[in-house]
């Protein structure tokens, strides 16, 4: 994936992913109530999801349906991050994550199986 996701354009995303194919109005709507943004704001992140070919937008309502996964997007953060962040280690990565909380027994159990399923 080329193109970045802003922070304004992860917040309209996640209301296109939560909705399906969803119509710019109704996201306007739903970001103005839960963001505090006017239409305006909403319509340009939009446009700017479009350009990039994060989403595809359709008439008769100018619907606007994604075209990449939120899993799609949080694998691509993710190895950004730990390129940029962690020089590509990932074991920095999760020895940073683990350095000032403890895990429970629970989160200790889930991350044994994800490892397990990767060997």
């Amino acid at each position: 994936m080329k193109e970045k996701l802003f922070d304004s354009e992860a917040k309209v995303m996640e209301i296109i992913w939560a909705r399906g194919p969803v119509s710019a109005k109704e996201i306007s709507l739903i970001a103005a109530d839960s963001i505090g943004w006017n239409k305006n704001t909403t319509y340009t992140v939009i446009k700017k999801l479009e350009a990039k070919g994060f989403i595809r937008r359709d008439e008769p309502g100018f619907i606007c349906t994604p075209l990449v996964s939120q899993s799609e997007i949080r694998k691509a953060e993710a190895s950004s991050l730990v390129k940029k962040v962690f020089g590509g280690s990932r074991r920095a990565l999760f020895s940073a994550l683990l350095e000032d909380e403890p895990l429970t027994e629970e989160e200790i159990r889930e991350l044994r199986e994800l490892i397990d399923d990767k060997r």
